[in-house]
């Protein structure tokens, strides 16, 4: 079954996320950066034109390849950069408002990164949601999966699949509570991912940023 034009996924949400975490890099300092700071925002929106001409083209491997690049390359930067700054601890070569701005800038990419992740992974991907037209099996639990048939009517979620926002949520959860808060997770694949984001939330926030607020 082919999903209705209406039912058809939005992609922007997880475009603006990735293009959000090349702006975020600016924030840090040169040296917690591989590269120039608008290295990574020029090469994401580089490779989101070929990824947009493939999807109007209905080249959907393509399309999920790119999606791929683009995302993997987006979270080495921001493991790179967590790495050089967890480095720099010791050498107390940071001033205490470059390590906040810093540790605030990589939790906010950490969330929209594993984000993208949850979005671009669960079930196949956006565009196999799409074809599906009604999510009813993933790597979520989403409250409206457990809804019967008759609440689904009276609710209207009859075709209901869930969007970038869902998936931001899930992620907010996970780096502020370290845990799904409104949906269990049924994968080993996104509790492996889920675990890895929670100690990077861990990370940044119980290690580095307290760290910079003791030495002011």
């Amino acid at each position: 079954m082919t999903a209705s034009p209406a039912r058809l996924e939005p992609r922007w949400p997880a475009m603006l996320a990735l293009l959000a975490v090349g702006g975020l890099r600016l924030a840090l300092p040169e040296s917690l950066s591989a590269g120039p700071a608008w290295l990574l925002i020029v090469v994401t929106a580089a490779l989101f034109i070929p990824a947009a001409w493939a999807r109007y083209r209905h080249h959907d491997l393509l399309n999920q390849i790119l999606g791929y690049v683009v995302s993997s390359i987006v979270t080495l930067d921001m493991i790179w950069s967590l790495g050089l700054l967890v480095a720099a601890l010791p050498t107390h070569k940071q001033s205490p408002q470059d390590l906040l701005r810093s540790a605030a800038a990589l939790w906010i990419a950490n969330i929209l990164v594993f984000a993208s992740w949850y979005w671009r992974l669960d079930a196949g991907g956006p565009r196999a949601r799409e074809l599906r037209g009604v999510h009813t099996d993933g790597a979520f639990l989403f409250p409206q999966m457990t809804l019967d048939l008759r609440a689904k009517r009276e609710m209207g979620e009859q075709c209901w699949s869930p969007g970038f926002v869902d998936y931001l949520f899930l992620a907010f959860n996970t780096s502020t509570a370290f845990s799904p808060t409104d949906c269990p997770v049924l994968s080993r694949w996104a509790k492996v991912l889920m675990m890895i984001q929670a100690l990077i939330s861990f990370a940044t926030v119980a290690l580095l940023a307290a760290r910079a607020v003791n030495i002011l």
